[in-house]
């Protein structure tokens, strides 16, 4: 970990490289009127909106909505099966892949039936969710697109593993929008650059306003959590008539989120944008990018990262200057050689390469201060929006 020096608070950076946008929005943070103590920025970071994404802030009296994202409550989830992928032939690999997409819905496809949602879900906690509550039955249960997937691994002792990523769908955004616009507007009493250039408006944790934002927040928390959950049960339902294998306990985090704690001797809300929750002896997940390993790790509770990590590879290649720039038929070939069943099919995927992010081996490495390696788990199919 190196510390970069700024006109206010420093950033505690764990990352080899920084991009050159990601490290305008750092100091951005460092220097937001209301930042408190120090700013992180793990191995995966890159540029975001108003944050970069793999960065952790704190905060006392206000929340920013973009320090959170738009896909509020996005995460991971991981079991682990008691088969061995010796027993899980090619036929039956790819049997089980084709009776998951025929049952989740990817991309922007919802279901076409309502579906039953947990005693939590039922109460919508504001205006946006309230608003929105009529799709919910329909989108609970379903992956999205983007970085989102659903992937069979296996690890060192070739034990199958589920791992799903997701998050809270169109709900998430919508309310990620609304409480952002309403944060620009109470933010112009600051004759600042926050809500203007920097994207990082904010509203009063005490205000109306603020309490509205924490409280639909959470209600995006829940339903991106009972997402992978419902999700997690159908492809343990598929993998069950095909292999009757038993399944561990499972792993579950968010990586987008704002969660009030204590750190050096202080109350902060803490916004983990891209980031994890790594205290000691708390599990995480951290994966690769398509057709590359994923990790489970365990925290070492590392103060100076607000007992955080890395949630993922990071991006190192822009969505449109994939599709632009790699090649698809070098990139499909390269995947297929290794038997992994993946997504590249058309043009369009490539912004899902490999290539795309970076070396999930060094994002490790970088941060072996903050978290454990626990399992290396190789990937076996791949299925995306």
């Amino acid at each position: 970990m190196r510390i970069i020096k700024t006109n206010k608070l420093p950033i505690y950076c764990w990352a080899s490289e920084v991009e050159e946008g990601a490290l305008e929005q750092a100091i951005h943070l460092a220097e937001h009127p209301f930042a408190e103590h120090h700013v992180c920025l793990l191995p995966d970071v890159h540029e975001g909106f108003g944050m970069p994404i793999g960065a952790v802030l704190a905060t006392q009296e206000v929340i920013i909505p973009n320090a959170v994202g738009v896909d509020i409550g996005c995460g991971m989830c991981a079991v682990k099966t008691n088969i061995r992928a010796g027993k899980l032939n090619s036929r039956t690999l790819k049997n089980i892949v084709l009776d998951i997409k025929e049952r989740i819905p990817v991309g922007f496809k919802h279901h076409k039936k309502k579906q039953n949602l947990p005693s939590n879900l039922k109460k919508p906690a504001g205006t946006i969710t309230q608003k929105e509550f009529d799709d919910i039955p329909y989108q609970i249960g379903t992956l999205g697109g983007g970085n989102h997937f659903i992937e069979i691994q296996k690890d060192k002792d070739n034990f199958i593993w589920i791992m799903l990523h997701s998050g809270s769908r169109n709900l998430g955004k919508k309310v990620a929008d609304h409480y952002n616009n309403e944060a620009k507007k109470w933010s112009k009493r600051w004759d600042n650059q926050v809500s203007k250039s920097w994207n990082l408006a904010f509203l009063d944790v005490n205000s109306n306003l603020g309490r509205q934002y924490i409280e639909e927040m959470n209600y995006c928390l829940e339903f991106a959590k009972a997402n992978r959950l419902y999700m997690l049960d159908t492809v343990k339902d598929v993998f069950y008539n095909h292999t009757q294998c038993d399944f561990g306990e499972m792993i579950s985090i968010h990586h987008n989120y704002a969660h009030y704690e204590k750190h050096f001797g202080e109350w902060y809300w803490i916004h983990r944008k891209g980031a994890i929750s790594a205290k000691k002896g708390e599990f995480g997940i951290v994966p690769g990018s398509q057709g590359t390993p994923s990790y489970i790790v365990c925290g070492k509770g590392n103060a100076d990262s607000f007992m955080s990590s890395a949630h993922g590879a990071g991006r190192v290649i822009g969505r449109r200057e994939a599709i632009r720039k790699l090649d698809l038929n070098s990139i499909r070939k390269e995947l297929d050689k290794s038997g992994i069943i993946h997504s590249i099919d058309k043009q369009k995927d490539l912004d899902e390469a490999p290539q795309c992010y970076k070396n999930i081996d060094r994002v490790i490495e970088e941060q072996k201060d903050l978290v454990e390696p626990v399992y290396k788990l190789y990937p076996l199919a791949v299925i995306k929006g």
